[in-house]
């Protein structure tokens, strides 16, 4: 006897097991990008702090000040924008590794251009 009501539906699949290796890899390329941002940036302080001697034909520290700032600044624009696509990454359980890869060695980068733009406008 049916009394009109239709079937239940199918139950919806199930997702693919998370990575475990993947979860570690990724949790440990973005803990070492934010370690290592700290520590250029500790660095940079220093190197701002401790110009002692900055002769005005040719070092321009305002210059070298804006090169760093602006590096780190790009640096920590692409550490909080891979941090979220690896999250996204990771509850989807897609691969996570390659974007948290990203972001550290572009963060790097970042970093290193703002550290060779301060040295290149200090005079060394």
């Amino acid at each position: 006897m049916s009394y009109g009501y239709p079937p239940f539906p199918p139950p919806p699949p199930v997702p693919p097991p998370r990575s475990g290796v993947d979860l570690a890899i990724s949790i440990t390329l973005l803990v070492l990008t934010y370690a290592g941002g700290g520590v250029a940036a500790f660095l940079a302080v220093f190197m701002l702090a401790f110009t002692d001697y900055c002769p005005p034909a040719t070092c321009h520290i305002d210059a070298g000040v804006t090169a760093v700032m602006t590096g780190f600044g790009v640096a920590v624009l692409i550490a909080i924008a891979g941090t979220v696509i690896t999250i996204v990454q990771m509850v989807r359980r897609a691969k996570a590794w390659p974007w948290a890869t990203g972001t550290l060695v572009l963060c790097a980068v970042a970093c290193g251009l703002g550290m060779a733009g301060y040295i290149a406008a200090v005079g060394g």
